[in-house]
């Protein structure tokens, strides 16, 4: 091969390399405050979600926020205070559903909290004003609901199946119903920025053991975002190993689970759609030997081609 041909070829390489990642850029950025699911008080599940290149970020469920944004920064995620992060960079919750390791974060940080919109559903919103934000077990601080409200938060409730602007964001939301101990219900959120799409589960049981159709009807949504990659990735919990009697799993996915909710999402999208496809394993319950086998036990059954994530707090993920 003559001198000239090589630096060709280099050339043709290189420029195909730069064409791959600007193809493959990052549309999300997220930063997980917490993961796990059961007993860890400082790190239960919340999720900051923003668009690439942006400070503007929706927080997905609020477990935990003041310890997961402090583990943020020392990771250099965040190069401002603690107090500037809450006030300023979170623009919103979106909540699926108000079990207190889903909220307490929101709860408690409330004081410190600057003015933005929560998120929920009907269902979901009655409870946290009742229970919570009902100047009893806490200050009201949002706008409506028992005693006196504060009106700090703006209550904002979402319709099932609408797209709702998410404020002073570019990203607006579509609220799905998920089964958690039929007939209590949680949410899958649909968020949308430009022409991509990140996919967001609270706890959910799968439809076998729910008796439900709430998961079919999901995927039956998003198999066309899948199939023409707009969607990049799902959040979707898996809270025990195969182990787990189905009567015990309390609205929970077990990695058999998953795997057989998944397998129909690709029947939907057409085969081989979920090959590489990002699935970010969150509500990990633990003790640490559990974690351990579910881990393992997804290793063994990803016949998908799956790109399994398994957050980490307060590192930030790109999708």
């Amino acid at each position: 091969m003559t001198y000239f041909s090589r630096l060709l070829l280099c050339f043709i390489l290189v420029s195909f390399n730069a064409f791959s990642q600007k193809e493959h850029k990052a549309s999300f950025q997220v930063v997980p405050l917490g993961i796990k699911g059961g007993i860890d008080e400082k790190n239960l599940s919340a999720y900051l979600l923003a668009p690439s290149n942006s400070k503007d970020f929706i927080c997905l469920d609020a477990g935990t926020i003041n310890a997961g944004i402090e583990k943020a920064i020392d990771n250099k995620v965040f190069k401002v205070s603690t107090s500037e992060v809450l006030k300023k960079y979170i623009k919103g919750y979106l909540i699926s559903h108000a079990h207190l390791d889903h909220v307490s974060g929101l709860i408690i940080n409330s004081p410190a909290d600057s003015s933005k919109t929560v998120y929920a559903t009907e269902k979901c919103m009655e409870m946290m004003e009742n229970h919570y934000f009902n100047d009893q077990t806490w200050a009201n601080f949002g706008d409506k609901g028992p005693g006196f409200p504060l009106k700090k938060y703006h209550f904002q409730t979402l319709n099932l199946g609408e797209e709702t602007p998410l404020s002073n964001t570019t990203m607006s939301v579509k609220a799905f119903p998920l089964s958690h101990v039929n007939p209590f219900e949680s949410t899958a959120f649909l968020i949308k920025n430009n022409n991509d799409y990140a996919l967001y589960l609270g706890d959910t049981g799968p439809d076998s053991v729910e008796k439900s159709d709430k998961l079919k009807a999901l995927w039956t949504a998003v198999a066309p975002l899948v199939q023409s990659r707009q969607l990049k990735g799902i959040f979707i919990e898996v809270s025990f190993p195969n182990e787990q009697p189905d009567k015990f799993l309390f609205g929970h996915l077990t990695p058999n689970h998953l795997m057989t909710e998944l397998h129909l999402l690709e029947e939907l999208a057409g085969k081989g759609s979920l090959n590489n496809f990002k699935i970010i394993i969150t509500h990990l319950k633990p003790p640490a030997k559990s974690i351990a086998k579910i881990k393992e036990q997804l290793k063994n059954q990803n016949n998908l081609g799956l790109k399994i994530i398994y957050p980490e707090q307060g590192k930030k993920i790109e999708l």
